[in-house]
């Protein structure tokens, strides 16, 4: 379950965000050092990437609407469910990102929209908070 930031809950993981000296969270990707290729989430393999900051703007490039609850694993939200949006951001020319929609209408989204990286926390089964990452427009994130 999305909700608003907390700003002490720990990244949902350390590979995959970073949290600026503001408090603003960036996604972590590697750069292949032999070709340039940029491969997200961040592989494990140091010695062939190294860690790359990822845009925090972009385009939405598709999306739609989760309206089911998806199997369990690998979702880890509640039991009761809300449907959300997903969409693919193209972050500049670095590549194109899945992750969830916020900060305006599911039926408000629409292609090519100005997007931003924002944080989120995410309630896991458990009661745990952890802070993820979804994208929302840029003019309303503002």
């Amino acid at each position: 379950m999305l909700d608003a930031p907390l700003e002490d809950a720990p990244l949902i993981d350390d590979r995959l965000l970073v949290r600026d000296g503001q408090g603003d969270v960036a996604l972590l990707a590697g750069r292949n050092r032999m070709t340039g290729a940029i491969a997200f989430p961040l592989p494990d393999d140091e010695d062939r990437f190294e860690t790359v900051t990822l845009p925090r703007e972009g385009r939405l490039w598709s999306w739609t609407v989760q309206r089911f609850r998806p199997k369990s694993p690998p979702y880890a939200g509640p039991e009761a469910f809300e449907p959300y949006a997903v969409g693919y951001v193209a972050l500049g020319e670095a590549l194109i990102v899945e992750g969830r929609l916020t900060g305006a209408p599911i039926d408000r989204f629409a292609i090519d929209m100005p997007m931003t990286l924002v944080a989120q926390a995410f309630t896991r089964m458990d009661g745990e908070v952890r802070t993820t990452f979804a994208f929302a427009p840029a003019v309303l994130a503002a």
